[in-house]
């Protein structure tokens, strides 16, 4: 029997497809030559959900479903000519909605894959995909492995005996070598925390260093703080906001230009489909920490507590240190940062979708080395002027002016622009 191996994408398509043909865990078991608590831990802790529906029916999860006779209650054009168990919104508006979890759920295996109902069912499909699960473990292995190893107060302690004595002109061998006893690292390793930012010593305060040709490497994705999801997954999310009903979220992400070009920060409320964007030279922790100490400032203290009550991000490596971004000055809380499931982008579907706008102006590909922050102010003020069905007929300019007020929106230095004015296509930027 395999003893301490991770489980192989070949193993894992294995996996589903004895599940397919609804066979046991220890069947699977005998078969990988593995435990088969193993092959349980691994179906349970790598479910897909899908809220899809059956052939001829959308999803509907409400107990009520087969003797409903509701029509019309979500008010849609689509719907008005439906019975409310044919439709996959109404649920979210019936007094007597009452959702329905399949018993069959509860016992092993836990996943719909080989269930003979599959085809009937109108519930929320739990589903095991041997690719998905893989690329969810590269993932998850990928981020263990890079990053800080130290907390902050490890770090800061660190910084504060290195840095001094490289700003005397101490060159890191110097002090590693006569310094072992206190400094328990390889010298790559500080060079890669003072590269990443990490120290008051910059690349500068190193003489020699500055003069050599740099190696190539990628410190955009040097992951601050390896444990930076503890506590803030997204079950940790969803937790907070049952906690907090009506708690305003906001989705944070990264657009990318070309490879090593500058990049943007987008910043959306959900609410409003309101979206913010803000030019970097570099896609680096420490860019997004000086764009949320600019909107502090400008916004004061008060009024970015208020509309930056939650954050929800992924897990890019920008995004790798939450307390600063959590914490002020004054150590005082002004946000909370949570994270997607690695591989699950969808769980910030509206960001993502909002990104098709700036997709229209920036097709993929496009180089953003050449734009200004006034030119994407300027496209953020067109994006955001621009009306949504979703909104009743509204722009998310004039939704957000309806639930924070003008005066924010004038901080933010955002514009209305007249319908017949606005500009999607590249020649905007032009």
């Amino acid at each position: 029997m395999a003893k301490l191996t991770h489980l192989t994408l070949v193993e894992r398509c294995t996996i589903e497809s004895m599940l397919n043909n609804s066979e046991s865990f220890k069947a699977i078991g005998r078969k990988l030559g593995r435990h088969c608590t193993t092959i349980s831990k691994e179906v349970r802790g790598h479910i897909l959900f899908k809220k899809t529906g059956c052939f001829g029916h959308p999803f509907n999860d409400c107990a009520n479903r087969r003797h409903c006779d509701y029509t019309n209650l979500c008010s849609s054009p689509k719907c008005c000519s439906k019975s409310c168990r044919n439709c996959s919104n109404c649920h979210l508006h019936c007094p007597d909605y009452f959702k329905e979890y399949c018993k069959k759920l509860s016992t092993p295996p836990y996943v719909c894959n080989g269930c003979s109902e599959r085809m009937k069912c109108t519930l929320e499909k739990h589903i095991y995909s041997a690719v998905s699960s893989h690329n969810e473990y590269e993932s998850v292995r990928s981020e263990s492995r890079s990053g800080v190893s130290l907390s902050e107060n490890e770090l800061s302690a660190l910084d504060s005996f290195i840095s001094p004595l490289i700003k005397k002109g101490q060159s890191i061998h110097h002090i590693c070598s006569n310094n072992k006893s206190e400094i328990m690292f390889s010298e790559k390793t500080i060079y890669n925390y003072v590269d990443a930012g990490l120290f008051s010593a910059i690349n500068l305060d190193l003489p020699r260093k500055v003069r050599c040709r740099p190696r190539k490497s990628n410190h955009d994705n040097f992951k601050v703080d390896k444990g930076c999801r503890t506590g803030r997954t997204y079950k940790d999310f969803q937790k907070y906001l049952s906690s907090v009903p009506g708690c305003p979220v906001v989705q944070m992400d990264s657009v990318i230009g070309t490879k090593g070009g500058k990049v943007l920060l987008t910043i959306h409320f959900v609410k409003a489909e309101f979206m913010l964007a803000f030019l970097r030279e570099r896609n680096t922790a420490a860019s997004v920490f000086y764009i949320f100490e600019k909107l502090y400032e400008t916004l004061s203290p008060e009024i970015f507590k208020k509309i930056f009550q939650v954050v929800l991000t992924d897990n890019g490596s920008e995004f790798s240190d939450p307390l600063a971004l959590e914490m002020d000055e004054d150590n005082e809380l002004r946000t909370r940062i949570f994270y997607c499931d690695p591989s699950a982008p969808y769980q910030k579907g509206a960001i993502e979708n909002n990104h098709e706008f700036i997709r229209r102006i920036l097709p993929k590909g496009t180089s953003f080395d050449n734009l200004t922050q006034e030119k994407i102010n300027l496209m953020m003020n067109h994006i955001n002027s621009y009306q949504r069905a979703s909104l009743g007929n509204r722009s998310p300019y004039e939704m957000f002016r309806i639930l924070y007020g003008q005066d924010i929106l004038d901080a933010l230095g955002a514009e209305l622009i007249s319908p017949n004015d606005i500009n999607l296509t590249p020649e905007l930027l032009k």
